[in-house]
């Protein structure tokens, strides 16, 4: 008699599976992976089979049969991770089991749709030459896909900002895919998949995959299946791209692999950068993890490959930081050297990108007669001021209300908005700079399926034009007709009660600083703040393990802000 130790997907906690269900002779070819529907008390449940047996503690009479075995199934390795990921993250088997699923799983039949097709994004075709130092590194991560002696499977690749590590990428993937083995390439966020999805379609055709959340469910079923079935063997996407069914893995590649959106906040609370090492260890596969700005952890972990200049032999683009609190209140949010460098962009049609780490028009609304200050009723933070969408909204739980017109305490007009967002830098610099135009990139305008890649394929064609957004605008873009890079309020963050500010700060600033000077023309990076002296802000004074050094932005090691962490932190590294 054939036994099946299936876990059913509940939510609750205190359950103690997997439990037996006897395999009737129609249901005699199912496997570890293989998802059934069973009877469970006196409900029916999907659940995951995690084990075969023969013989079972209870007699056979006792025991029921599945009801129907579903059409979609995972591979045995992803089992195996997801039973990790409950232990590991203090969840549950079903949780972690519930990750490695696709979506509608319990639909056995679906029509045929069209293939997914890929916005046409910044995409290049053709193989460049490599410098020696890319051509190096390729040289140990083929060592490692080969098995060579004394290879690192785990490599950490540094190389500032523009200096090739996509191209890196890229040749690595080819070598796995010509080792017969097939690969997941992750993203931070979904924002960065149309440029990489382009880059790889070009260089990879049919051969890879795409997931992430902006695709309808129809649309990820489709793709897990391509990569499940072998169609595809590689897969691009944000984190949840480490559970991909991708055959027979051979490479890893985790890119800005310092990022915090690798870290989910649901339960389980995964971080897919542990997950991704754990699944290459469990595969016999490589890990590339490429940054210009890595984690302490990373640096301290992994093997290190160095990419110390950009491809393109030119210096890193001048940075100046701006002492907000001598700025001429009449300047605005901005101060008058970041509008005078604004302008030079536009007379000379040149590009610029602007980051303001706060969506909507204001951080905050308050009453000046008598005080009164609008907070969320659920998080106690203050209430953010969208004004196009005539609304208070909570940024935390979503709470949101009509935007007053008077204060309901005093019935007086006088309400102050402090601070600035998105939609009011957006605001000023289309009033200012017009008639050149000014898009913004941030999760409020986003929001819709394919906007990521319309705004950004609009910015890319444009003559010239200002790019305004959040974090999302410091991240991994490449466009060389950008001269100017902007951060307003770049000590924000530094706010933040979190024992990695400092690190998060200096990773922000570094990674915006790069999107500038890509191209013929140079380009300069403008910080403005309130705190000019904070070591994660200031280009000359940073703090080392060893005895305090000075360097400039683009060599500063990572590794500075564990002594900032453990004076602000006792238990920073304990909880990190």
């Amino acid at each position: 008699m054939a036994i099946a130790k299936v876990e059913p997907l509940t939510t609750a906690r205190a359950l103690r599976g997997p439990f037996d269900y006897r395999l009737p002779e129609e249901m005699a070819d199912l496997e570890v992976g293989s998802v059934v529907r069973v009877p469970f008390g006196r409900r029916r449940e999907l659940g995951v089979v995690v084990e075969l047996a023969e013989v079972s503690e209870l007699p056979p009479e006792r025991l029921a049969e599945p009801i129907e075995a579903m059409q979609a199934g995972v591979p045995a390795e992803l089992v195996r991770l997801g039973l990790w990921i409950g232990r590991e993250y203090c969840s549950t088997p079903s949780r972690g089991l519930r990750l490695m699923l696709p979506p509608g799983v319990e639909v056995k039949k679906r029509r045929e749709r069209p293939r997914l097709e890929h916005p046409d994004v910044g995409a290049r075709s053709g193989r460049p030459e490599l410098l020696p130092e890319q051509e190096r590194v390729v040289e140990r991560v083929v060592g490692a896909l080969d098995g060579e002696a004394g290879a690192d499977r785990e490599l950490l690749l540094h190389g500032v900002t523009g200096s090739g590590k996509t191209e890196v990428y890229l040749a690595a993937v080819e070598a796995a895919l010509a080792r017969g083995t097939g690969a997941i390439v992750m993203v931070p966020e979904i924002g960065l998949a149309p440029q990489v999805v382009a880059r790889f379609q070009a260089r990879l055709g049919d051969r890879f995959a795409v997931l992430h959340s902006a695709l309808t469910p129809g649309q990820r079923y489709d793709e897990w299946r391509r990569l499940r079935d072998g169609e595809a063997r590689v897969c691009v996407g944000p984190r949840s791209a480490v559970f991909a069914p991708v055959h027979n893995l051979g490479l890893i590649v985790i890119d800005e692999e310092h990022d915090p959106s690798y870290k989910q906040e649901g339960d389980p609370c995964y971080d897919a950068r542990d997950v991704a090492r754990r699944r290459a260890a469990d595969c016999g596969a490589t890990l590339l993890a490429g940054t210009a700005t890595p984690r302490p952890e990373s640096w301290l972990e992994l093997p290190r490959a160095e990419l110390p200049r950009r491809v393109d032999g030119r210096r890193m683009p001048p940075v100046e930081v701006l002492d907000m609190r001598e700025s001429d209140p009449r300047s605005g949010a901005l101060h008058a050297d970041t509008w005078a460098a604004l302008e030079q962009v536009r007379s000379r049609g040149e590009k610029a990108i602007v980051m303001v780490n706060r969506r909507g028009f204001a951080p905050w609304l308050t009453c000046r007669s008598c005080g009164r200050h609008w907070g969320c009723p659920n998080c106690d933070v203050s209430l953010i001021v969208h004004r196009q969408a005539g609304r208070l909204v909570c940024h935390h739980c979503a709470h949101d209300e009509p935007l007053p017109r008077t204060c309901p305490d005093c019935d007086s007009t006088t309400l102050s908005r402090a601070g600035a967002g998105t939609e009011q830098i957006e605001a000023l610099l289309a009033e200012r700079l017009a008639p050149m135009p000014v898009l913004r990139l941030d999760s409020d305008v986003a929001a819709g399926r394919g906007a990521h890649g319309r705004i950004l394929a609009e910015f890319d064609t444009a003559e010239s034009a200002v790019l305004v957004g959040t974090q999302m605008v410091a991240k991994g873009h490449d466009f060389p007709e950008v001269t100017l890079s902007a951060i307003v309020d770049a000590d924000a963050t530094l706010r933040f009660p979190d024992f990695r500010a400092a690190e998060r700060t200096f990773a922000m600033i570094t990674q915006l600083a790069g999107r500038s000077g890509r191209g013929a023309a140079g380009g300069e990076v403008v910080v403005q703040t309130l705190a000019p002296a904070a070591p994660s802000i200031t280009r000359g004074g940073w703090v080392s393990l060893r005895p305090l050094r000075y360097c400039p932005l683009s060599r500063i090691p990572p590794i500075i802000f564990i002594i900032d962490m453990l004076s602000t932190s006792n238990t920073g590294l304990a909880s990190g």
